[in-house]
């Protein structure tokens, strides 16, 4: 029954890696690397998000997002193929140093005067900014993150098979150690991806904001596949009101957490004043950054924060799928907040959002998300809809009763 849907999926990845590729010749390999860099970010947030939420169903023994959680497994498939849409960067990187990341050349220009070699910045954090390391740790996360979800899916889908009590045990304890470990990785990729293309920045809100951005996307695009299969016929009679109003409280959460987290950042900033970090928010108030900036202020905070106090608006099923493409797109927006002002024009100012970066950070995007929905699509073919036998079933299914 997906083997359509895979086929359309696996049209749109090849439609985007197209569209990136030929930005490469329009704009430059900078620019569409960096682009690629937001699509990267983009997609391992939900891939995170939903490896979290996983954890989290287990540590708290949760009976409502049982069969939620099933979904989520399937989207954690995602992990080998981001891993394998990195290695280009990598490799790019190896061939010319600065394709993204300035530091990874100690003869990139930063002024007239100086290179990053020369940077006293650079110098006290070269032991952690070398490309050897990064490509080091970038493929122990991914591969961190792929070997315990695939622990995490081998125990519940055996769990469908045999019915085995132990199984949602094994996957308790696994989230015991998997959250801590997985919560210190996000940061850190979020730093050495994102945070270190201006690498003078200093905050350190960063690996928390990033969490917040995986949460909500993760849970964002959970409503849209739950609400697909719903109408597909595969959750009619299972897929019940409090489900969706249990979805839509953490949606709310985490949209009032993202929202207190970029305050605070912000604040903190502003009210010390200091230059080594207020520059960070300075080139994001150039031109039209100004605009995203207020868009994220209002985008992507009070208006789904206004949508998701409504209780009719979580549990209905259309408006909660619109809620949720909205907060996928200001997500990606959010991601490109953070990593397109890195392109900076002759002068040393940001690029515009609304230019041809923006173009190729959608294709790129498109691009990975054709094939990590292709692979979610796959894996979905591969189990039942639900959890049948997990130990909690009964009460997940009569949750509104």
């Amino acid at each position: 029954m997906t083997r359509p849907d895979t086929s359309k999926a696996l049209g749109i990845g090849a439609a985007g890696i197209i569209v990136a590729i030929i930005g490469i010749f329009v704009s430059s390999p900078h620019a569409v690397a960096t682009a690629w860099l937001v699509g990267l970010g983009f997609w391992t947030a939900i891939a995170i998000g939903m490896l979290m939420m996983v954890l989290i169903h287990h540590i708290f023994d949760s009976q409502w997002s049982v069969v939620l959680r099933r979904q989520f497994e399937h989207g954690l498939r995602f992990f080998p193929w981001l891993l394998l849409l990195f290695i280009p960067l990598i490799i790019g990187s190896v061939f010319k140093k600065d394709l993204v990341w300035p530091w990874m050349d100690p003869s990139h220009q930063l002024a007239a005067t100086h290179t990053v070699r020369d940077d006293i910045a650079y110098v006290k954090k070269s032991a952690f900014l070398n490309l050897p390391l990064f490509t080091i740790l970038t493929v122990a996360f991914y591969l961190f993150w792929w070997w315990i979800s695939e622990r995490l899916r081998k125990a519940s889908f055996t769990q469908d098979v045999d019915g085995d009590p132990r199984w949602s045990s094994q996957n308790g304890k696994t989230s015991g150690f998997g959250i801590p470990v997985v919560g210190l990785m996000l940061t850190a990729a979020a730093i050495y991806w994102f945070k270190s293309l201006e690498y003078h920045w200093f905050s350190t809100m960063y690996g928390v904001w990033y969490f917040s951005d995986c949460m909500r996307a993760a849970l964002s695009l959970g409503v849209v596949l739950m609400v697909w299969l719903y109408r597909r016929g595969d959750l009619k009679g299972i897929l019940k009101t409090d489900h969706m109003w249990a979805i839509g409280q953490l949606m709310l959460t985490f949209t009032v957490f993202w929202a207190y987290v970029s305050f605070d950042q912000y604040f903190l900033i502003w009210n010390a004043n200091v230059p080594e970090e207020t520059f960070w928010y300075n080139i994001r108030e150039f031109g039209d950054w100004w605009y995203v900036s207020l868009f994220l202020v209002f985008g992507n905070f009070l208006l789904p924060f206004c949508l998701l106090l409504s209780y009719r608006y979580k549990v209905t099923h259309v408006t909660a799928r619109r809620i949720a493409y909205f907060i996928l797109v200001v997500v990606f927006i959010d991601i490109c907040y953070n990593i397109l002002p890195a392109l900076k024009d002759a002068n040393g100012n940001p690029q515009p959002f609304f230019s041809l970066n923006l173009l190729w950070s959608v294709a790129a995007t498109a691009g990975i998300g054709g094939i990590c929905m292709a692979a979610y699509l796959r894996s979905l073919a591969t189990t039942k809809i639900i959890p049948i036998r997990d130990p909690r079933i009964g009460e997940c299914l009569n949750h509104d009763d």
